[in-house]
């Protein structure tokens, strides 16, 4: 009986080696946010098809190793694989089973659970990192303040550092501050302030931020001695969430505002460029407001795209008119949150004077009825000088409609010659084409000679070329 048993084990052992296995494991099941799981395969056969591993629940593949072991049983050479993954779990999750072809067979390996909890920062670690907010219920479009608190203890020091923001999934970033350090007895402290706008409603989640920091380490050699080494370890922040509320049915503004109007002067020579701005200054989602281009009948109206700064709206318009007119009021509506009211402001009716106007007049052609002379009381030389003042009559009519259609004509020729003399013409007439390189250079020109008192040549026969290719008037 022991002999039979002996031959049955020995036959177990012979054939081992002839059949692959796939085993998987970590070296931890359970981590904080920010600490590294070490994800092995254990791999025996002989030929092996090898997978490119990349990524583990949903995180990137941070490094790899592997080893190998040869035996040799009774002649027969069996070889065994380790090989390891290290990655940084962002929440929990499952490692899903993987498929491996072993000596012409595909072998699984086992589904590994791993627990992600929140990471624990003491009052006196060496690094902090938090997120903390000015508001945690707004409107859409209500701006409002996120500051991010980065702490670095004196004393701890830190090779290298690589900093992840948060993300800022349906929000609109406006600006992001400087980075400011203070320092007081125990903490180096560095912050930054990002101004955001929620541009949808629901429960909108601010994402952690990452610090990583490279610190000295050091490992033991194969001789059992010391080795420095640089250790890499993450520091996360608190998640945020804000609280978004719609706003009342046809308003798109919410916040604080005033608006002004400001002008170059109420009265201008005919065909003058008159140059407005138009400023709205406070707090709200000045991003949502539309141009400013009011429709005035016979006048050319030119705006420029508004430009936007941390609290304040400004858009430059200009006007060109032959003819007294009149600049209709800009409003706007918002949403005012500490009234929580629907607010209306607007600017002043502004009527523009336009000196050496002159305006089209009617063409009247009046007949005046002429007396009948009987044939009895008129004689053959009455005849003809009423036949000679008839004919008069005809050639001085045609003559005066003649000089009537020849006369826009002409004018417009003097206005197309004096055009180019005249900067502020040729400026309103060139906003219009900003796009192009060479116009902007000669508005860039124009501008500075008109308004800043500047007096930059302008080379006139590459101005003519400029507006005949532009097909200006």
């Amino acid at each position: 009986m022991k002999t039979i048993t002996k031959i049955i084990l020995l036959f177990l052992i012979t054939i081992h080696p002839l059949f692959g296995s796939l085993s998987s494991r970590v070296d931890t099941k359970s981590v904080e946010l920010g600490e590294v799981v070490t994800f092995s395969l254990d791999i025996s056969g002989d030929k092996i098809q090898k997978r490119d591993i990349t990524s583990i629940c949903n995180s990137d593949v941070i490094s790899t190793s592997s080893q190998t072991n040869m035996q040799i049983i009774n002649g027969v050479v069996s070889k065994n694989y380790t090989l390891n993954y290290k990655f940084m779990p962002q929440k929990s999750c499952q490692i899903e089973p993987l498929q491996i072809e072993i000596d012409g067979k595909v072998e699984f390996s086992q589904a590994i659970d791993i627990e992600v909890k929140a990471p624990r920062q003491s009052k006196d670690a060496n690094f902090m990192l938090s997120l903390s907010t000015n508001k945690e219920e707004l409107y859409v479009g209500e701006t409002f303040e996120l500051t991010l608190t980065f702490k670095q203890k004196n004393g701890a020091n830190a090779l290298d550092s690589k900093f992840t923001p948060p993300e800022f999934n349906g929000f609109w970033v406006r600006s992001e501050s400087q980075a400011q350090k203070t320092q007081d007895e125990n903490y180096i402290t560095t912050t930054m302030i990002y101004t955001l706008l929620p541009q949808r409603v629901g429960d909108l989640k601010i994402s952690r931020a990452k610090m990583e920091i490279a610190l000295r380490d050091n490992k033991i050699d194969a001789w059992g001695g010391f080795m420095p080494t640089i250790r890499w370890k993450s520091y996360f922040s608190n998640e945020l969430s804000v609280s978004v509320k719609p706003l009342p049915m046809g308003v798109t503004l919410v916040g604080d505002f005033t608006i002004n109007l400001l002008l170059e002067k109420d009265e201008i020579n005919a065909n003058e460029a008159l140059n407005a701005l138009i400023e709205i200054s406070g707090d709200g989602n000045f991003e949502d407001i539309k141009s400013f281009k009011p429709y005035i009948d016979s006048v050319g109206v030119f705006e420029e795209k508004a430009e936007i700064g941390e609290s304040k709206l400004s858009q430059k318009i200009t006007f060109v008119a032959q003819n007294d007119f009149t600049i209709p009021p800009f409003e706007i509506k918002y949403f005012d949150i500490n009234t929580k009211e629907i607010k209306s402001i607007s600017t002043k009716e502004v009527h523009v004077r336009v000196k050496n106007a002159k305006p089209q007049k009617e063409l009247i052609v009046k007949t005046d009825d002429e007396q009948i002379i009987k044939n009895s009381d008129v004689s053959i030389n009455d005849g003809y000088d009423k036949i000679s003042i008839f004919i008069a009559l005809i050639a001085g009519a045609l003559l005066g409609a003649m000089l009537m259609l020849l006369k826009p004509l002409i004018s417009f020729k003097r206005a197309k010659k004096s055009s180019i003399k005249e900067p502020r013409v040729v400026l309103a007439k060139l906003l219009q084409h900003k796009d192009d390189e060479e116009a902007r250079r000669i508005i860039d020109k124009l501008e500075q000679n008109i308004y800043k008192n500047k007096s930059i040549e302008i080379d006139k026969k590459a101005l003519r070329e400029l507006l005949k290719r532009l097909k200006i008037d």
